[in-house]
Parts: structure tokens; C-alpha cells; sequence
């Protein structure tokens, strides 16, 4: 009845992943928090998504995004006083979360909406796009109830304020290209990228040192 879809492999590959997500999310939220943020993968396991959906308190955070051209969604899940500290920062706050749950008002869901959107376009290569944003757990039905799915767990810090992200990667979405979910396939695929992609920069910007050259004859 639930076969492991996901192997060890798959789910190391999968923190890899995230773990360099976790990197740009250090790098680029305190720039537009100007504040301190450590993120750090904590965990990856397999369930099936009703385990997830019911475990959801009320009001949530999840960011449903797209993963065209594969089909399906991965659903992003913010602990949500981190939310809050997020839109209390950006507002010009000290960043601090709400001492009482509500939900989120349409102001703060669309700088939200902002925030979570760049993240992603730097970490897959495919092309990511928040769809929408739901606050009620009962609404979080996105996808069959027994699917198989691989959960990663974000720890994210953001001055005093702490809470977790998960990332919810259902199986039938990541099935295309469930063959390159292995480690030694993102590293080769890593290296070349790196190797083609920073090339052109460093030669750009070796061209524009200033070099005093002296040639001495005899």
C-alpha cells in the first residue's frame, strides 16, 4: 500500500539541495531584513501527505509554487511567527512576532508572496512560481491525501525570533526526473555548471585590473 518511492539516496540528494537554499537564504534575507539570519537543514523523511496535512495548525503558512515544466506543485510550510517577524522587519519593526495568533491580512501575504518567490528561482533550474498562499489548514488538500512525499526541514533563525520551514516534494511532481536525484548526478552537474557559468565573470573582471608591467632587457 505505501511503497518507498524515495530512496535514502533520494532524500540525500533532496538535502543537498536544500542545504545550498539554505546558504542563499542566510545570504539574501538580511539584506532586505537588515538583520541576522542562520538557516540550516535539520531533516528529510517520507510520509504520505495526509500525515502532513493533519499534523497543520490553524492558521498556517503554505506557499503552494509550481514546478513548470514538471506537473504538480511543492508546497513550502513557514512556522508562522516567522512569518510575522518577516512583515514586522520589513514594515520597519524590531522583528518581532505576534504574542496572539491571527491571520495574515492581504498586505502582508503579498510581501510575503515577494520573499519567498527569489529564493527559489536561484535554487532549481526549472522554473518555480508561487501560485498562491493558503492560511487555513482545512484548504491544504493540494494533493491526493496517499500520496508519497518527502518532507525537508528548514531551522531558520531571524534575530530572537526561531521556527521551522518544511518543504513538502510530492513524488508524482519529482517523478520525471527522479533518476537525477542522486549525488553523484548533482555534483558532476554542479561542476560543470560552475566551471561554464562563472568563466566569462572572472575573465571580465581579470580584464579591468590595473597591472603594472616592467620588462627588463639584457
Amino acid at each position: 500500500a505505501r511503497p518507498a518511492k524515495f530512496s535514502k539516496e533520494h532524500l540525500r540528494t533532496l538535502e543537498i539541495i536544500y542545504e545550498h537554499f539554505a546558504r542563499l537564504m542566510s545570504t539574501n534575507l538580511p539584506a532586505y531584513l537588515r538583520k541576522s539570519v542562520t538557516v540550516d537543514v535539520v531533516n528529510s523523511e517520507v510520509v504520505i501527505y495526509s500525515e502532513f496535512s493533519n499534523a497543520l495548525s490553524n492558521p498556517v503558512l503554505l506557499g503552494v509554487i509550481s514546478m513548470s515544466p514538471l506537473s504538480g506543485n511543492v508546497i513550502m510550510e513557514m512556522a508562522s511567527n516567522l512569518g510575522f517577524a518577516i512583515v514586522d522587519r520589513l514594515l520597519g519593526g524590531v522583528g518581532q512576532a505576534l504574542d496572539k495568533e491571527r491571520d495574515f491580512s492581504e498586505i502582508e501575504l503579498s510581501i510575503l508572496v515577494n520573499l519567498f518567490h527569489e529564493p527559489w528561482e536561484n535554487v532549481v533550474s526549472i522554473s518555480p512560481r508561487l501560485e498562491r498562499i493558503e492560511t487555513n489548514s482545512q484548504f491544504a488538500q493540494i494533493i491526493s491525501p496517499s500520496e508519497t512525499i518527502a518532507i525537508v526541514t528548514l531551522n531558520i533563525k531571524i534575530g530572537d525570533v526561531e521556527g521551522l520551514m518544511n518543504i513538502c516534494l510530492p513524488f508524482d511532481t519529482l517523478e520525471p526526473v527522479i533518476d537525477k536525484l542522486n549525488t553523484k548526478y548533482w555534483f558532476s552537474t554542479m561542476k560543470e555548471k560552475d566551471e561554464h557559468s562563472y568563466e566569462d565573470t572572472i575573465e571580465t573582471a581579470i580584464s579591468r585590473a590595473m597591472i603594472p608591467i616592467k620588462a627588463v632587457l639584457g
